[in-house]
């Protein structure tokens, strides 16, 4: 076993980062996560787990205390923007117990991996920045200020940025999709039940699911337009341009808009997944290697997944670098299906022509009812997948 006792750097203290490290130091590795910020936190976001997502979770003994700090989602309810009535409802309840979603706040989860890694003797460093990384028989991670460090491996969990992915695979510019997101968290004035709402409108559509016991919302808001805003999660918007860009929507969408309050904007760029996801005693997870748009909700999940099977790839072998090769094997083929299958999405609920939009929602109102099960059941290659149990 290659793992027993291997020394192990990770450049980003998010969820990928967070996840690897504690499954790393399940098989026995020393871990320590270098996070640039001052704390391990994540603000105002929330995010869908799926199943694929839980069995993860599941494998390394969290499952009962991710349960307390996230909802259980009962349905995801497809409406029309106009009058927010539904189009098509998809009964979550319906699914075996094992395919549970939930919705958690970032903060919450990423506060609970946090924890549950600092207790298994995971170190983890703030006020790090990595300026860059070199490949070798010691991988080295270099600092801004002139400082440096190296280990048996350093793992790249550090996302659209990160510092190894244009050292394994060079400088590629992602392209702009012609769609900004916008996202809040605010209060659950609304009494938005325990399910995800997608209300669907030309050029545009709104997310919204409950957090924290129900006590907010969390809010994901698309608009196609041709300018565009930096890639990234740290702008800030005035909330009345959210609210001017979906002033036609209806239902419970205008009261929930007018508690949002200085939402988070950013563009939503297209990059590829990378060719190289690993080098001599690196590798990359996560967002590094194979950021995708939102409109599958697996881009953490994603890097869930990705967690596990390096772990496991590595424990499986006795040498770092077949370890590494047969990680990138298991995982980049499933993550490039699961980029191209978000890529493809958004259309569907941005439909401008009134008459299509209408034959569009009266066929799924006619599916929903009529064969729920292959509805529910069409991406099951996505979330009945259980990489714990791959061989």
């Amino acid at each position: 076993m290659s793992v027993d006792g291997l020394g192990v750097t990770i450049i980003g203290g998010g969820i990928g980062g967070l996840t690897t490290a504690l499954a790393l130091r399940s098989k026995g590795a020393n871990v320590r996560v270098l996070e640039q910020a001052d704390a391990i936190r994540e603000v105002g976001a929330g995010i869908q787990v799926s199943p694929n997502g839980l069995r993860v979770f599941e494998a390394l003994g969290l499952d009962e205390a991710f349960a307390k700090i996230s909802v259980a989602g009962q349905a995801v309810s497809l409406r029309d923007y106009k009058r927010g009535s539904e189009v098509m409802r998809l009964d979550l309840t319906k699914l075996p117990k094992a395919q549970i979603y939930r919705f958690v706040h970032r903060a919450d989860l990423i506060d609970l991996l946090a924890t549950a890694a600092r207790k298994t003797g995971v170190q983890i460093r703030l006020l790090q920045q990595a300026s860059s990384v070199r490949p070798g028989a010691k991988p080295r991670v270099e600092f801004g200020n002139g400082d440096h460090l190296d280990d048996d491996l350093v793992i790249g969990a550090d996302g659209l940025h990160s510092v190894l992915r244009p050292v394994l695979n060079g400088v590629a510019a992602p392209f702009f999709t012609g769609q900004v997101a916008w996202r809040a968290v605010v209060p659950n004035l609304v009494g938005h039940p325990p399910e995800a709402r997608v209300h669907m409108g030309p050029g545009r559509h709104l997310v919204s699911y409950p957090l924290r016991g129900g006590q907010a919302v969390n809010l994901v808001a698309v608009e196609e337009r041709k300018a565009w805003q930096a890639e990234g999660w740290s702008h800030i918007d005035d909330a009345s341009n959210l609210r001017a860009a979906f002033a036609g929507f209806g239902g419970m969408v205008p009261e929930m808009l007018h508690a949002a309050d200085a939402p988070g904007i950013w563009g939503l760029f297209r990059h590829s997944v990378a060719r190289n996801w690993t080098g001599e005693n690196v590798a990359l997870l996560g967002d590094a290697a194979h950021p995708t748009l939102p409109f599958m909700a697996q881009g953490a999940v994603m890097a869930i997944e990705d967690a596990w099977v390096l772990a496991d790839c590595l424990a499986r072998h006795d040498h770092v670098a077949e370890g590494l090769a047969s990680y990138q094997k298991r995982r980049r083929a499933r993550v490039a299906k699961v980029v191209e299958a978000a890529n493809g999405n958004a259309w569907k609920y941005h439909l401008s022509n009134p008459l299509l939009r209408g034959a569009a929602h009266l066929g799924l109102g006619v599916m929903g009812r009529m064969a729920p099960d292959r509805m529910l059941g069409q991406f099951d290659w996505i979330y009945k997948h259980d990489v714990t149990a791959e061989t």
